[in-house]
């Protein structure tokens, strides 16, 4: 819960700075998305603090909620935290946000059974901190992917997404090969 937290206030701050005249936080989608990359910061630590630190989850706790059907959870654990970094760091820029919050809706996804497992085989934190109940972390999840998704759609003329709808062909405009007059 305190992760949503995170992400509240942090949206809320960045659109309060936004009222007050600064330019970049005048949408709530562009807020939520440095909201969105405050929150990573704070998670994607996890990740990669030693085990003796107990006042926040550490990366012993990570490994421990990665389910035991996949292989090499210390490594996992080590490339989602930095997954999370860069996706922080995509959102925040604006010529790779689209990017980013698409990444970051599939690394969402494929992170959802880690914290199912946490909450079925009751993993407790080091600190002793309790899992958190399915029918909080799932909404959770699902939050954090619309947020993603919200962040992405306010990049729409981002250098990476204009490259991307020119490489992908539309139904509504004509092919190199079909003519106009067709």
């Amino acid at each position: 819960m305190i992760v949503v937290l995170v992400l509240v206030i942090a949206t809320l701050g960045f659109r309060a700075l936004g009222a007050l005249g600064v330019r970049r936080f005048a949408s709530w989608p562009v807020s939520a998305a440095h909201g969105m990359a405050v929150m990573l910061l704070l998670t994607a630590s996890a990740h990669f603090v030693p085990a003796s630190v107990t006042v926040m989850p550490n990366h012993a706790d990570m490994v421990r909620i990665v389910p035991p059907f996949l292989p090499f959870p210390d490594t996992l654990v080590y490339l989602t935290g930095v997954l999370e970094l860069l996706g922080a760091l995509g959102l925040v820029l604006t010529a790779t946000r689209w990017a980013a919050g698409i990444g970051l809706t599939a690394l969402f996804v494929v992170m959802l059974p880690a914290n199912i497992y946490e909450a079925v085989a009751d993993v407790s934190f080091a600190n002793g901190q309790a899992p958190s109940p399915l029918w909080q972390r799932i909404p959770e999840q699902i939050l954090y992917i619309g947020v993603a998704l919200w962040a992405a759609r306010s990049a729409d003329s981002t250098p990476v997404r204009r490259a991307l709808a020119a490489a992908i062909p539309s139904k509504n405009k004509p092919s190199k090969k079909e003519h106009s007059w067709n």
